[in-house]
């Protein structure tokens, strides 16, 4: 049967059963009422039709008068006309003979016979007439008892018709819903052999028979993957036992999902008791664990004893991000992504590190040896030059103008990376002092002017005497300013522009260097701080050692600013930095 024919035959039911009350009651409320209009319509008027009668005869003289005769005979025929009970009309015959005799005699004495004869009549007349209201009052009360008693019953069916029908009815819906929602929530859980068995036939089974297909197919795909799953699980979880590099795994609730044995070890926790742990939790008391899931940049570097020694890590951080398919009103499907936590990474870079520290060394103590030949060299060469010495022909003083820009070449290198082994070692040290941003670019200008002049480039400076002083290392910070000049003025063609301009900028000086050469290509221009990187050139421009910019980014930093670059093809470039107001 199906669900909506359960509704109506249990609606009807009740339907029904409330016909049938209301029939009930409605007729035994007849019944009972009729009596009692047959008790007020019959009886109840006769005896008003004898007192009215016995009042003409009370208050009469005889003979009576026309009034009281009209009032007399008037009830007379009603009565005549009413008689409803056993030995009633005998009664009136009485009285009709009686009244008429009263109305035939003269004598006073035959009137007190008459009236005497009218009177009984009356009497008996009013007499049945309350025998009979009394026998009629009685078979109302017994109508009305059984009326009761008939309507309690059947009140009392229906009251257990419907009772029943309230308790039992709703579970014909609730009960199979009931079950579904158990049974899904047990597929939802996991167990997808979950069956639902309905004998009925009505929708339920039909929803029961396509939920026990789709249980079916998912048991199916899950034993069929499952086996699939656990293997590539269980040989991720080999993978990252096995990786050298200390792991850890967190979800997006920031709970541990994994570390391995590197990891732990490091970190000073036990494997199997913190997974599933909150990270956040656990840094509380951890510091090193703190310092990789707050780290601030990539690929830092984490100083760790480790091994017996003081070891450096550097800490990757990847987020885990899924595809999710998202439902769209305007498309049926739409993919989109999720992060599902992250995973943090510790490197081993210590042997690298040696390594470096030792290139550091060497180019450090290398470039001091050349120092002391080179400044030998240029002395030479100045002494070559002096025509105290002896004159040279044009050819000689050619070579001799070779040589010097190669030996200043050298020397220059030679200091850049000096620098660049101060900045490495944790040796760069800084004299800061209050300056003036227009005497640091006036420095900077005066170093490079008798080049421009040499190429016939203007120097445009836009720098107001009334900035705010900042507060650095006026040798270096003059340096950068000179890296950024020099590199322009290789760039710029003859007769052209160079902008210098120093402004305040959100709480900020800012020193920016503009030429109109050629520009750098995009692709170029992110790399251009690293050290030793060179914009590969056409050969027209002389390329440095690659380490001017990367150490003007090193000085900069140092003193709390940062440095960056706007360029573009046939545009030119514009280098600038910014600077802390003092």
């Amino acid at each position: 049967m199906k669900i909506k024919t359960k509704l109506r035959a249990g609606f009807g039911l009740l339907f029904f059963i409330v016909l049938i009350f209301g029939g009930i009651a409605l007729y035994f409320l007849n019944q009972i009422s009729s009596k009692s209009k047959l008790i007020l319509k019959d009886n109840y008027k006769t005896i008003g039709y004898v007192a009215k009668m016995r009042s003409v005869i009370d208050e009469a003289n005889y003979p009576l008068t026309k009034t009281g005769r009209q009032l007399f005979e008037h009830n007379l025929d009603l009565e005549q006309k009413n008689i409803t009970e056993a030995g009633e009309k005998n009664a009136v015959d009485r009285l009709t003979i009686a009244y008429t005799k009263l109305l035939s005699v003269a004598g006073d004495e035959e009137h007190k016979i008459a009236e005497k004869e009218i009177r009984s009549a009356l009497a008996q007349i009013e007499f049945v007439n309350m025998q009979a209201i009394d026998y009629k009052n009685e078979e109302a009360n017994k109508a009305y008892a059984s009326a009761e008693m008939f309507i309690a019953i059947a009140a009392s069916f229906c009251f257990i018709v419907l009772f029943t029908f309230v308790v039992n009815f709703p579970g014909f819906v609730a009960n199979p819903l009931a079950e579904f929602g158990q049974a899904i929530k047990q597929v939802g859980n996991g167990n997808y052999l979950e069956r639902l068995h309905f004998n009925n036939n009505d929708e339920f089974s039909e929803l029961a028979v396509s939920f026990n297909a789709m249980a079916k197919k998912l048991n199916d795909w899950e034993n069929s993957n499952l086996s699939k799953i656990k293997s590539e699980k269980s040989r991720i979880e080999a993978i990252i036992a096995q990786m050298r590099d200390a792991i850890i795994g967190v979800n997006e609730r920031n709970e541990i999902l994994f570390l391995n044995q590197i990891a732990a070890k490091l970190l000073g926790l036990d494997e199997q008791k913190v997974v599933g742990q909150n990270a956040n939790e656990l840094a509380k008391t951890n510091q090193l664990l703190a310092q990789l899931i707050n780290h601030s940049s990539e690929n830092e570097i984490l100083k760790i004893y480790a091994d017996e020694k003081e070891s450096y890590f550097q800490v990757e951080s990847r987020e885990i991000v899924v595809p999710n398919l998202v439902a769209r009103q305007e498309k049926a499907l739409m993919t989109a992504t999720q992060s599902v936590g992250n995973v943090y990474v510790l490197k081993n870079v210590t042997k690298f590190k040696e390594l470096d520290q030792a290139k550091t060394n060497f180019i450090a103590t290398v470039s001091h040896e050349l120092k002391t030949p080179l400044s030998s060299i240029k002395m030479s060469l100045k002494l070559l030059g002096d025509k105290r010495v002896g004159d040279m022909n044009s050819e000689q003083q050619e070579l001799l103008q070779h040589i010097q820009e190669d030996s200043d070449r050298l020397l220059k290198i030679t200091s850049e990376l000096l620098d660049l082994s101060q900045v490495e070692s944790g040796n760069l040290k800084l004299s800061f002092v209050l300056a003036k941003p227009i005497e640091i670019v006036r420095f900077a200008i005066d170093a490079v002017k008798f080049q421009a002049e040499q190429k016939m480039i203007q120097l445009e400076l836009n720098c107001s005497e009334q900035l705010p002083e900042v507060n650095v290392d006026v040798q270096k910070t003059a340096w950068v300013m000179v890296n950024f000049l020099s590199n322009a003025l290789r760039y710029s063609a003859e007769k052209s522009k160079i902008v210098i301009e120093v402004i305040e900028k959100n709480g900020q000086i800012e020193f920016s260097v503009k030429d109109f050469g050629k520009g750098i290509e995009e692709k170029y221009q992110k790399r251009l701080f690293d050290r030793y990187f060179q914009v590969p050139t056409d050969g027209q421009n002389k390329s440095g050692s690659g380490l001017g910019l990367a150490i003007s980014k090193d000085f900069i930093e140092a003193e709390k600013g940062m440095i960056c670059v706007e360029s573009a093809i046939g545009e030119g470039s514009k280098f600038c930095f910014t600077l802390p107001r003092a």
